[in-house]
């Protein structure tokens, strides 16, 4: 047994010093990324395929970003992000790398991707190694010479960084790249627009390069980029002197650049011209035909990426616009509170999201936040949204309670003529007490933040998302109620800015919760950097953000009143008017009556429900000389409440003595088409 162990590991160290010697010669090393730290860490061969040193890594991958192209990393993460998405348990690509001298280096990663019990991944191993001699032996067998191989190269390698490239900036930003001249082997590089008959310079270099007063040109002029756009041909100067004879107003002005050769090339899409293209050499005379050849097509290539971008740009706008349009066009001011909203489109060319926010002002110093997003990413999510947003508001406006306001939305988004639902939260906030009621329709869970920057998860019970709960039947919302104190942030958005490729809710929460403890305590500058960093993270979704802070010692015009309306049909209202009528109490230092001041609410609020044949509005108001709460229960009745003696076996009959016996007055008012029952309580602070 002794020996055969010792044998295995005999085996085991030569296996390893083959795979050693193996990775020595060919450049090879391995590296193990665990997903839930983010920490990469590779091996002393993995970081020789760099060109990088030890102390120069610090076990994270964002301190590659120095060696890969821009556009090649942003290849790898999608290719990543995508393996992690679709359950993939492998991946493989070749890509460049910028070595420490300078020059590129083709380098191939193979990865295997680990998940635990959930599929969700959590690990990934593999090997990276340089693939410079394996490609160019490829070149070799397909027989083709070196200057060919580099000019197809070239082609190919601007086509595939210009397939990334959804903005006309980000175009020029390639062509304007340091390493770009390095590519196409010229010395000098100009491209211009057409735009409303002139040509626009919007990319040159090596600085230095631009003539003064060409950023903006006419067709008509004597300027090789003018020419090639009049005529839709590439063309070719194959010397200095051909170059001064043919433009001699521009030659003067570029011969001390040591130009031998230019190419000026058509940028030409759907059969129209969109511009022109310039690369002037130093170091060669004419062009060959297939030169020729690789440069028109590279033109052509240039020339489909820019109007691919012209034509996303133009949709964006469109469908920005539209999004825009949707959402509120002003956040009132709302006194005694902060605010701050923010949306972030997604940037997916048309396709935009129903993502939303609004702020309503109600009466007596309340204010109502809703967040939401209708499902999909299209116009009629935004059509649907649009459309969602005017009816909550109008809900909450005719003065329903947040439960019912969410139902009635659910109610018509189900009779809507759309299989569309949607994810919301509503916020209805007494500004005066602090009391918040909160209902939650599928959305994700809102935060808090403290007035010393710490942040919380506020878990909310919530309901089915609206369209859901209507067509199941399932349209009792529960409020949770909380109490915000001045200085605190109530957080409401969208999950875009919580979830993260390969990664969970909760931690999308983690991450979100750390990232507001280290944000600005100005709120708008918290929502920018909220937003800027959703950007940078490469959010697939759209992103709307509300921050609403409760400031200190604010007393609204009535100061000390709540109201609430409570319909006949509506039992949560009732409940929920009792919470909040507690709550209230308390918040305005009287909560050693709390007990009495809801009882004796709750029975006139049930009276009203019973006897009548509408709904109540109940009030709790503080007023002063001697200090007192007043509890008012208005209802559309003109009958006037009596005692009755209920009897030793009598259920009812007992509510107006109950009255009597707990509060220090009680009367009743006549109110036009009805009444209002009233009864007040001497408080101490």
């Amino acid at each position: 047994m002794n020996a055969g162990r010792g044998g295995g590991e005999a085996a085991e160290r030569a296996g390893a010093r083959i795979l050693h010697d193996y990775g020595s010669a060919f450049r090879m090393g391995g590296f193990d990324w665990d997903l839930l730290t983010g920490t990469m860490s590779m091996d002393d061969a993995a970081l020789e395929v760099f060109d990088m040193g030890r102390d120069e890594y610090d076990d994270r991958p964002e301190s590659l970003g120095s060696r890969v192209l821009p556009d090649e990393g942003r290849r790898l993460d999608t290719l990543v992000a995508q393996a992690l998405k679709d359950g993939s348990d492998q991946y493989g690509a070749y890509f460049r790398i910028r070595r420490r001298d300078g020059r590129h280096q083709w380098t191939h990663t193979q990865g295997l991707v680990q998940r635990d019990d959930t599929g969700r991944p959590v690990r990934i191993v593999g090997v990276i190694r340089d693939a410079t001699h394996e490609l160019t032996e490829s070149a070799a067998r397909l027989g083709l010479d070196e200057g060919r191989r580099q000019r197809a190269g070239v082609v190919e390698g601007t086509t595939a960084a210009l397939a990334y490239a959804r903005t006309v900036q980000d175009v020029i930003d390639l062509l304007n790249d340091s390493h770009a001249l390095e590519h196409f082997g010229a010395a000098s590089l100009v491209m211009g627009l057409l735009e409303a008959g002139r040509i626009h310079l919007v990319a040159e270099g090596p600085n230095g390069a631009f003539v003064p007063g060409t950023r903006f040109t006419r067709v008509d002029e004597p300027y090789p980029m003018s020419e090639v756009i009049r005529t839709l041909r590439p063309r070719f100067i194959d010397s200095a002197r051909d170059f001064a004879d043919s433009f001699p107003v521009l030659w003067p002005h570029i011969s001390g650049l040591g130009i031998t050769a230019a190419a000026y090339l058509p940028l030409i899409a759907q059969a129209r011209p969109i511009g022109a293209l310039g690369l002037l050499y130093s170091d060669k005379t004419g062009f060959s035909e297939d030169e020729r050849t690789l440069l028109v097509a590279l033109g052509s290539s240039i020339a489909q990426s820019l109007q691919r971008a012209m034509l996303y740009e133009q949709e964006h706008d469109l469908a920005e616009g539209l999004q825009q349009a949707m959402l509120p066009r002003r956040i009132p001011e709302v006194p005694g509170a902060q605010t701050a909203v923010r949306y972030r489109s997604a940037r997916l060319g048309r396709d935009i999201g129903g993502d939303w926010y609004d702020i309503i002002a109600l009466p007596g110093g309340r204010v109502g936040a809703v967040i939401g997003d209708v499902q999909g990413h299209d116009t009629h999510a935004a059509a649907v949204m649009g459309q969602l947003r005017i009816v909550l508001r109008a809900y909450a406006a005719e003065g329903h309670p947040p439960a019912t306001v969410m139902a009635r939305a659910s109610v018509f988004l189900h009779e809507l003529d759309t299989e569309r639902f949607a994810t919301c939260t509503y916020a209805e906030v007494d500004l005066g007490t602090g009391v918040v009621q909160i209902v939650r329709a599928g959305h994700v869970d809102p935060l808090v933040r403290e007035i010393d920057g710490s942040c919380r998860r506020l878990p909310v019970e919530g309901g089915l998302p609206l369209g859901l709960s209507a067509e199941f039947g399932r349209l009792d919302y529960p409020v949770t109620a909380l109490e915000l104190d001045p200085g605190q942030t109530l957080m409401l958005y969208t999950d875009g800015l919580v979830e993260k490729p390969g990664a969970d809710l909760d931690e999308g929460f983690q991450w979100l919760t750390s990232l507001v403890r280290r944000g600005s305590a100005d709120l708008q500058q918290l929502a920018d950097h909220l937003c800027d960093v959703v950007a940078d993270r490469g959010g697939e979704d759209d992103v709307a953000i509300l921050l609403l802070r409760r400031q200190a010692a604010f007393a609204p015009h009535g100061a000390g009143r709540f109201q609430q309306h409570v319909a006949q049909s509506d039992p949560e209202a009732l409940s929920s008017a009792r919470h909040m009528i507690r709550a209230a109490v308390r918040a305005w230092g009287a909560g050693e009556r709390a007990d009495e001041i809801e009882l004796v609410a709750d029975e006139l609020m049930t009276n009203a429900l019973m006897h009548t044949d509408g709904g109540a509005i109940v009030t709790l108001r503080a007023l002063s000389g001697p200090e007192r709460l007043r509890v008012e229960v208005e209802d559309r009745s003109s009958a006037l409440p009596r005692r009755r003696e209920a009897g030793d076996a009598g259920v009812s009959g007992r509510g107006l003595l109950l009255v009597e016996q707990l509060s220090d007055a009680w009367g009743v008012e006549s109110r036009g088409g009805g009444k209002c029952v009233w009864c007040e309580f001497t408080v101490t602070h």
